[in-house]
C-alpha cells in the first residue's frame, strides 16, 4: 500500500469537461492510514482505509476555497488551512475531493510519514495561494 502525492488524473480530464466549480462546489479532505492506496490514478473519495478516531468524522472537514485567480501565466486556487481539533488520529495521507460531484478526487497528499495526536489538534497547513505554489494551478 502506498500514498503519493498526485494531482488525480481523471480531475484533470473532468476540468476539461467543465466538472468542477471551485465557486460553487463543496470540497473536503479526508485523512487516510497508511494501508491506503491512493495516488494519480484515484477517482473518487471512499472509506476504504480512511483514519477514525476522536475528533474525526468519516469523509473529513469541508475546505475553505480560496477564490480562483491568476498570475501572469498560471491559473490557481488553493484552500484554506484546515484543522481537526481535540483529535486522537494517526493519518499518513489525505484526499482533496468535490463532494458536490459524485466525490470525485481533486488531489491526492502523502504526508511523508504517519502524523498522529493524542487529543491535540492535528492541522494540515496548505501552501501559499501563489502561481507558484498553490495546491491547484494551471500553468
Amino acid at each position: 500500500m502506498a500514498i503519493s502525492t498526485a494531482m488525480c488524473v481523471s480531475f484533470k480530464k473532468e476540468l476539461l469537461e467543465a466538472e468542477h466549480d471551485f465557486t460553487a462546489d463543496t470540497f473536503k479532505i479526508a485523512l487516510y492510514t497508511s494501508s491506503a492506496t491512493l495516488g494519480a490514478s484515484t477517482t473518487a473519495y471512499s472509506t476504504s482505509n480512511e483514519v477514525s478516531g476522536t475528533g474525526y468524522t468519516a469523509g473529513g472537514a469541508t475546505l475553505t476555497v480560496v477564490a480562483p485567480t491568476t498570475s501572469g501565466n498560471s491559473a490557481f486556487v488553493d484552500f484554506s488551512d484546515v484543522t481537526f481539533t481535540s483529535s486522537t488520529i494517526t493519518a499518513r495521507g489525505a484526499l482533496i475531493y468535490n463532494s458536490s460531484k459524485s466525490n470525485k478526487a481533486v488531489i491526492v497528499l502523502d504526508f511523508g510519514s504517519d502524523i498522529t495526536t493524542t487529543n491535540a489538534t492535528f492541522t494540515i497547513t496548505m501552501p501559499t495561494a501563489s502561481a507558484g505554489d498553490a495546491i491547484v494551478r494551471i500553468e
